[in-house]
């Protein structure tokens, strides 16, 4: 499968992001657990030099436990505060504001030197679509945040979310999108819903999910769908279609229906939690 990305206003969100990056302590940003290398943007830490960092690693629930330590611990040895976190269900939200005070300690104390007191850190939310910072921003919010206006330095219009006394959040950063040169991060991307599926192919997307899912994770289609496994992806996808009552009018198989049926099943969290990357070395991070 070939991935195309023609993201029109990605100079511009960089632009802005470069303007903003001057008035915040530290950059939130939140990557899927089920692909944390690649659903990030690689400018971000180029963009964010000289910042506290924090890794939100979203969608956790729908991950490989394990493996989300295993990234979890590779963040860290990198330089990143990492907390876990489903923002749907608010699990990981508890930890996110001790984080916080924790990555921005030297600059908090250099402030109390200084004579400064109480001033809130400043935090901007970054990620590339779909990995849920909309959701993430309401849900750290809640119903308390007040929108404290503009302040002076600050270019018109540009609107701070006072969570509490200690963070405010510059709302809203352009959104950044994701570079991919390499087609397998394009095909991640895919399969968790980050690419619009019009322009996909969806039988051959769920072909490539159950490849990885035969070679990763033995057993699991097995016990969701009641068949036997088998290496063939074709089949597989088959047996799958005949198990789940997949048909056309005329009583033959439709693929296409067992297609978006895997892949649906996949994204929603019903097959099982998955992570489908791990780190490597060469990695931008």
């Amino acid at each position: 499968m070939q991935f195309q990305w023609y993201p029109g206003h990605m100079t511009k969100a960089k632009r802005q992001m470069q303007e903003d990056i001057k008035l915040i302590d530290l950059i939130i940003e939140l990557v899927d657990a089920r692909i944390p290398f690649s659903s990030r943007n690689p400018d971000i830490d180029e963009l964010g030099k000289n910042k506290a960092r924090l890794i939100l690693m979203n969608k956790a629930d729908l991950a490989d436990a394990k493996k989300t330590e295993i990234w979890s611990e590779y963040f860290q040895s990198k330089g990143y505060f990492v907390v876990c976190i489903d923002a749907r269900s608010k699990n990981g939200m508890k930890a996110i504001q001790n984080t916080i005070m924790e990555a921005c300690k030297e600059k908090i104390e250099r402030d109390r030197r200084r004579g400064i007191k109480n001033r809130p850190v400043r935090a901007m939310v970054v990620g590339i679509p779909n990995v849920g910072k909309s959701t993430f921003i309401n849900t750290f919010a809640g119903k308390a945040c007040t929108k404290t206006g503009n302040k002076p330095g600050v270019t018109k219009g540009k609107q701070w979310i006072r969570l509490n006394k200690n963070v405010e959040l510059l709302d809203t950063p352009g959104i950044l999108w994701p570079k991919f040169e390499d087609q397998m991060v394009g095909l991640r991307l895919a399969l968790i819903g980050s690419i619009k599926d019009e322009i996909l192919n969806t039988d051959e997307l769920a072909l490539e999910l159950l490849k990885i899912l035969l070679s990763e994770y033995a057993g699991v289609l097995k016990n969701r769908y009641d068949v036997e496994e088998t290496d063939d992806a074709v089949k597989m996808l088959e047996l799958i279609a005949d198990k789940r009552n997949c048909r056309s009018k005329g009583n033959e198989l439709d693929y296409s229906k067992a297609a978006a049926l895997v892949i649906d099943e996949f994204r929603s969290g019903k097959t099982g939690r998955f992570t489908i990357e791990m780190p490597s070395e060469g990695q931008g991070v």
